[in-house]
């Protein structure tokens, strides 16, 4: 396993304990109360790392993208889409074109 990958397990599993927790005491309890608010925060965290990556600016790209996956985990947590959901729908993707794959998509 990577060592992100170890990561982003051990960060899920620290968003899921926070999952009915006081929102005053904790900001991972707050995001996961308020959808929208997480929402938002994940939003700004990815246009935060797409300037980052424009500037070229390696060091702010990694921070941004640090913030940006934590907001990401968080998102998904809140709306019960798990870390296995998201792999699986990457895994129905191997192996074909990202033309063809975008193409069978519903429109």
């Amino acid at each position: 396993m990577s060592r992100l990958a170890e990561v982003l397990t051990r960060l899920s599993a620290v968003i899921e304990s926070r999952k009915g927790g006081d929102p005053a005491a904790s900001y991972t309890a707050r995001l996961l109360a308020d959808p929208d608010l997480s929402a938002k925060k994940l939003g700004e965290e990815a246009v935060e790392t797409v300037i980052a990556a424009v500037k070229g600016d390696q060091g702010a790209l990694a921070a941004e993208s640090a913030d940006l996956l934590y907001h990401w985990l968080v998102t998904l947590a809140g709306a019960g889409v798990s870390l296995d959901d998201v792999a699986a729908r990457l895994e129905a993707r191997e192996g074909v074109s990202g033309h063809d794959e975008k193409a069978s998509r519903p429109r």
